[in-house]
């Protein structure tokens, strides 16, 4: 099979896409418009270096990095979030100025306040003199308007953190932090119809392209870094890990079933600070690199690694954002459902396998049924395991296997994976600081609505939930030595592998909630008032953290 290759400068940046020699136009068009995010009524257009129109067809020449087709997006889209991603990528934001981008379109359907913002960028693009504008007001007015297109844009799920799409490429070295948290903060917690449809539409489109190699090395790193990722491109690089650990060819997985199923998980996740959906990519991606980083797919049976990666996507699958013991002291119908056990591990598992009954959803159709039996215990138990009061139990019990630990004794193996489970979910310290800081960001807004609302409703307020009594270094000091470290320590004695890449950037972690406790500390003996919140010593270890 013959290939070509065509490159592209997609507003400002440069891409790269693989296609077969006898490639479909409407395919290769199809390609053309993920790249550009295109929206349902865009139009895209492709130009050569000489500036000549050219067909989008099977029949398009291959070119060289130093003749790049320009791909221009047309847009005709009155959709809001459309009309604000539009807005973002036609306007970069610099320290001292703001640079029209002319390879994105508009017509005189956009809303009147965009087409006054083009209108102003466009007359300040000609008139402002060259130099320090830092202290022109209708600049000034110009960036405080773009801020909060900004702004709008960070809640918005389906637009792209990092500005560049993953389908053709994804320059990882260039990649910066950003956060870009997709709560809807005190609104809806599950996604509009409308929004479900535009990821749908871009996971499909992007599914059409390799991932480059670089971002699939990328991604089997424990450091892995989240958030330059949209949920479409999550939802991609969730499907090329079951291709690269041969999921899919090992148990006769139909391709359309995978990503019917990937987009029904997505689906469920509600919009919570932290139990959602980057969450359970987060967990699912730290599983897929220590599976290489341990050479686990050589230990274990290929329904044990199914059973691990499944666990790991549908962990937290409908989480509504508050704990089990506000379930439990609010008699909510999942407390009462459940007789206050696990209320809910015991809901995520309920709801994973519901998913699995749809024929069209069924990942696990054409194993048999002794196969199906077994993964089925074996998810129950990974998910029922990340219950949080149940930590220091499985901690113990795998820790008194690992000096003879068998790989043919199903009992170890069983602890093995809840232990590998556990070890995902809250595995956000072991990554940059860069990028658990923002995390924890997460965690303590979710905690904190949790214990706002348990004042409000006259329950037990959770200690660790308590904003008036919780800071970030009392949280994390203990959460890290009581919780974290013994667990990934273990791991260790069994994986020595593990040090280096995973128990190394969690003592840093806690050396620097450490320092910064210090500092705080420091800071109140000089004369500054303390806050009067309680000392790390007086925060829960282990109950209710995730």
């Amino acid at each position: 099979m013959e290939y070509k290759v065509i490159y592209l400068s997609i507003n400002g940046r440069d891409e790269q896409a693989e296609f077969r020699c006898d490639e479909k136009g409407e395919d290769m068009r199809e390609v053309f418009r993920a790249a550009g995010q295109a929206g349902q009524w865009d139009l895209v257009k492709l130009y050569n270096a000489q500036g000549n129109l050219l067909a989008i067809s099977g029949r398009t020449p291959p070119n060289t990095p130093d003749t790049r087709y320009l791909l221009y997006v047309v847009s005709h889209s009155v959709r809001a979030d459309y009309t604000m991603i539009h807005v973002y990528y036609m306007f970069t934001v610099h320290a001292d100025r703001l640079h029209y981008d002319p390879c994105v379109h508009f017509d005189e359907s956009l809303p009147p306040y965009f087409s006054y913002v083009l209108e102003t960028l466009q007359k300040l693009e000609k008139s402002l003199p060259k130099g320090d504008h830092s202290q022109c007001p209708a600049l000034k007015r110009l960036h405080a308007k773009m801020d909060s297109l900004t702004q709008r844009l960070e809640v918005t799920p389906h637009s792209s953190s990092s500005g560049c799409w993953l389908g053709l490429f994804k320059n990882m070295k260039d990649m910066r932090p950003s956060h870009c948290l997709r709560t809807l903060k005190g609104q809806q917690t599950m996604l509009s119809a409308d929004q479900n449809h535009l990821v749908y539409d871009k996971f499909m489109a992007m599914t059409k392209v390799q991932l480059s190699s670089e971002v699939r090395e990328e991604l089997r790193k424990t450091r892995f870094d989240n958030w330059q990722w949209d949920f479409p491109e999550m939802l991609v690089l969730l499907r090329q890990m079951f291709i690269d650990l041969r999921l899919i060819y090992t148990f006769n997985i139909q391709m359309p079933v995978l990503q019917n199923w990937l987009f029904a998980v997505f689906s469920k996740y509600k919009h919570v600070p932290f139990h959602n959906f980057e969450h359970a990519f987060t967990v699912s991606q730290m599983m897929y690199g220590l599976m290489w980083l341990i050479d686990l797919p050589s230990k274990l049976d290929p329904l044990d690694i199914l059973t691990l990666m499944v666990s790991a996507i549908c962990h937290d699958i409908d989480h509504p954002g508050y704990s089990n013991t506000y379930q439990v002291n609010a008699r909510t119908p999942l407390a009462l459902l459940y007789n206050d056990i696990s209320p809910l591990e015991n809901h995520h598992c309920a709801v994973t396998f519901r998913l699995l009954e749809t024929d069209h959803n069924n990942i696990l159709h054409n194993l048999t049924p002794p196969q199906f039996r077994r993964v089925r215990e074996g998810i129950i138990s990974c998910i029922l395991g990340t219950d949080m009061t149940k930590h220091n139990e499985h901690v113990a019990a795998f820790k008194a296997i690992v000096p003879q630990f068998d790989f043919s004794n199903r009992e170890h193996t069983t602890k093995l994976m809840i232990i590998l489970t556990k070890a995902a979910d809250i595995s956000n310290e072991c990554r940059p600081m860069e990028v658990s800081q923002l995390w924890l960001d997460c965690l303590l807004q979710e905690f904190f609505t949790q214990g706002d609302t348990e004042k409000l409703e006259g329950l037990p307020v959770d200690r660790n939930m308590d904003r008036d009594r919780v800071t970030k270094s009392s949280s994390q000091i203990i959460f890290i030595k009581v919780v974290l470290l013994p667990l990934f320590l273990a791991l260790a004695e069994l994986f020595p592998q593990v040090k280096d890449d995973v128990v190394q950037p969690a003592h840093r972690a806690l050396q620097y909630y450490v320092d910064l406790k210090a500092a705080s500390q420091a800071k109140d003996k000089d004369g500054h008032m303390g806050n009067g919140r309680e000392d790390s010593s007086d925060v829960d270890k282990t109950d209710n953290w995730l």
